[in-house]
């Protein structure tokens, strides 16, 4: 029987039983090195394993001397065994002296073996170290050889990440508690400080059964899993019904990936050398990752995102695991790892249990970082790389505050965030004494502070932060969450709740929005384009009616003998404002006409979220009861900047001229017409922001409930009237932000932001 096929298996087999074996590491390593030589037929082998800095230090030997382990160290690029690692690829030579990398390491007394095969130990494309066999005779290693050494150093990989010799290590090296330590400085999306566990939102497949009992089975399982998934691909391209475009070329471009010959090709000649299915495809795609990482062009690197899911996929499909971790039983400090996710997905995980999220990708205004910071959430986006270096159970640190993640921390840093969270929780009780003192600037301007939320486990926050009300309660997360569309008694007994919960204080209402990435799964959607620009909120509902009257006549039923509060939102013209109010009034008056209770007062407002609607001010002030600025639509809007879009996350700052000088001809136009005017954005919650947007005039404000606490303290050492005369000249000038002259005011004079 071939090498290939025969012994990888047999060696698997004593490599478990010496790994069950009662010995220590370093021994268990040695044993290793021996057995490899031994099936390999080799007079040498060697194991070396990364370490700090890029250096690969010599862990294990059969036939070199055993004196130089843990002595002999090589870097990246230096000698056969770094370029190995540099490159990620194997290594097969017949005459290792000859060879132009060759670095001679008198300690180790290799210098009578010419013949060197080398391959890297590769894990999700990382190296993590390099595996060597060395011969006395001058010799080209086989084709079958050189495949036995890859399986196995693919299976010693998994061994060494799993962290079975991380006795040696701190043996070794004192400072080993940083070997696969990371920190990643990403942007701060949600404040808050959480210590946990990664769980990926997307599980990547453990493969466990490397070594296939029957080759030609696992052929037809792999055969039958590439055909699900070019099926799936298939249907969801042909499902698109947009025109050309970037989104139809990129879901093009993965298809075509998919159908990829190469990519087949190699994954089947990986089951014929002896793998099971689920190993052919882990084996393939970490050597892809591993040639792509080290790519320069831009294009390239960016498309190693579809052959990442392109892999997971197929490895889902074999392995039948589910999607998303939202389904498995989460640790109860669970960290969310993932590239992006939408606000329902987050939605779908254990609150008691989720302590922090990490995006890859994620701006400041994106939905799911909006629902992050309702639910107190920390949550860290732009933490580019993270996916590469993190496993499920790693430990973790998410810095919400700071936009820092800590992957694998020493103690030193775990200890130094314990500290940092017990001081967070001082601060926090700091705000908390100011929860019963009226939000006032020293002039005496009474500032009302609300926040922001969505579902009933949300109400409690009102009494702890001493908020004023709720300014925005987001209706469509009560639909986001349910299995199907919410019955009438399920909407009123809903909504009666949430005003109970609020007893007397206000509560603002949002009608149905969704769209953009706030998707329902009952229902049924066409692709757009521009889903953020597309049929969403009130288009939505005036295009369909039936479910506007719905929910509508639920907030009018459940808020009876009360005062109820709605608004519309992604009202771009003054007549949807006027259908929409129009159709409001129909249910009003179908409520009365079979005796229903009805409210005791009816307020009637819009969002102004789309820019059209400020050359419209005075015709909206004519029909409305209040309105409310949503901030972060309106600068996506204003700007045309995709709030999701990762490369311009920070591209245009709210602090502009631009944003603050339409924000405040909105609150002249309140003013003059006498009309409230509240914003419920993001910039609200953060101390500057909410600074500058009292020094526009606005009074009211919405936010997350974390946040009325140091927004509270801010406006307790602000003079309104001195801000408002500071500014007016800032906003003509021909400036990216006014954030450094804010800064400035705020540090001149004392404010705390």
């Amino acid at each position: 029987m071939p090498v290939a096929a025969a012994g990888p298996r047999i060696l698997l087999k004593r490599l478990r039983e010496v790994m069950a074996e009662p010995e220590n590491a370093q021994n268990r390593l040695n044993k290793i090195a021996s057995l490899i030589a031994s099936n390999m037929i080799a007079e040498v082998c060697s194991i070396y394993v990364m370490r700090p800095g890029g250096v690969l230090e010599l862990y294990a030997t059969e036939g070199l001397n055993p004196s130089a382990v843990h002595k002999s160290k090589l870097r990246i690029g230096e000698g056969l065994v770094g370029t190995i690692a540099a490159e990620a690829r194997p290594l097969n030579v017949q005459d290792a002296y000859a060879h132009p990398a060759f670095k001679y390491l008198p300690e180790t007394g290799e210098e009578i073996y010419k013949s060197f095969l080398g391959v890297p130990l590769l894990r999700s494309g990382l190296t993590l170290g390099v595996l060597v066999v060395q011969n006395r005779a001058s010799r080209l290693y086989t084709e079958d050889e050189e495949e036995a050494l890859q399986i196995t150093a693919m299976v010693l990989a998994e061994v060494i990440a799993s962290g079975e010799f991380d006795e040696i290590v701190a043996a070794v090296d004192a400072d080993v508690t940083h070997v696969r330590s990371h920190r990643i400085v990403g942007d701060s999306l949600a404040d808050g400080i959480a210590l946990g566990h990664v769980v990926l939102h997307e599980p990547r497949v453990v493969v466990t059964n490397l070594i296939a009992e029957d080759m030609h089975a696992e052929m037809a399982r792999l055969d039958r899993a590439i055909a699900a998934l070019q099926e799936w691909i298939e249907t969801m391209v042909q499902g698109l019904d947009v025109p050309r475009g970037e989104h139809r070329e990129v879901l093009e471009t993965y298809q075509m990936f998919a159908h990829d010959r190469g990519w087949l090709q190699r994954m089947r000649d990986a089951v014929r050398t002896g793998l099971t299915a689920e190993a052919a495809v882990e084996r393939v795609h970490s050597d892809n990752r591993a040639r792509m990482l080290r790519q320069k062009d831009p294009f390239l690197r960016e498309r190693l995102n579809d052959l990442d899911d392109l892999a997971n996929r197929l490895l889902r499909i074999l392995t039948g695991q589910a999607n998303t971790a939202a389904s498995s039983e989460l640790p109860k400090d669970a960290i969310l790892v993932a590239r992006n996710m939408g606000p329902a997905e987050l939605l779908d995980y254990d609150r008691q249990k989720l302590r922090g999220v990490v995006l890859e990708e994620g701006g400041s205004t994106s939905h799911v970082a909006v629902v992050a910071r309702a639910l107190g959430v920390p949550l860290v986006g732009q933490a580019q790389g993270v996916l590469d270096i993190v496993d499920t159970g790693d430990a973790i640190i998410v810095d919400g505050s700071g936009g820092e993640v800590h992957i694998r921390p020493s103690p030193d840093i775990e200890h130094a965030y314990a500290e940092k969270v017990r001081f967070y929780a001082r601060r926090q009780e700091q705000y908390r004494a100011l929860r019963d003192m009226p939000a006032a600037t020293l002039d005496g301007e009474r500032i009302a502070l609300h926040i922001n939320a969505g579902l009933l486990v949300d109400l409690p926050h009102l009494t702890e932060s001493g908020a004023d009300g709720i300014g925005l309660f987001r209706t469509e997360l009560q639909f986001m969450i349910s299995s199907a569309f919410p019955r009438m008694d399920q909407q009123v007994a809903h909504y009666r709740s949430i005003l109970e919960a609020a007893q007397e204080k206000p509560v603002v209402f949002r009608s149905l929005d969704i769209g953009a990435d706030k998707v329902l799964p009952y229902l049924s959607q066409a692709k757009e384009e521009n889903p953020a620009l597309g049929w969403r909120a009130i288009r939505m509902a005036l295009d369909r009616p039936a479910l506007m009257k719905l929910q509508l006549r639920a907030l009018l039923k459940a808020a009876g003998g009360r005062e109820l509060s709605v608004m519309f939102p992604m009202v771009a013209e003054v007549d949807e404002f006027r259908r929409a109010r129009e159709i409001l009034e129909e249910q009003r008056e179908y409520l009365l006409a079979r005796g229903h209770q009805l409210p005791v007062r009816i307020r009637v407002g819009s969002m102004i979220e789309v820019p059209a609607l400020v050359w419209q001010l005075n015709r909206l002030m004519e029909l409305a009861d209040f309105v409310s600025i949503g901030s972060n639509d309106l600068v996506q809007f204003l700007f045309a900047c995709d709030r999701g879009h990762p490369r311009l996350a920070g591209r245009y700052d709210p602090l502009s001229p631009a944003l603050l000088s339409v924000i405040r001809e909105i609150v002249h136009a309140g003013a003059t017409h006498g009309v409230p005017v509240n914003l419920c954005g993001e910039m609200a919650g953060r101390p500057l922001e909410a600074m500058a947007l009292l020094g526009l005039g606005l009074r009211s404000i919405s936010m997350a409930p974390a946040a009325i606490g140091p927004i509270k303290a801010m406006i307790l050492k602000l003079h309104a009237g001195q801000l408002t005369e500071y500014m007016a000249p800032l906003l003509e000038l021909p400036e990216h932000s006014l954030r450094p002259h804010l800064m400035a005011f705020a540090r001149d004079s004392g404010i705390p932001i």
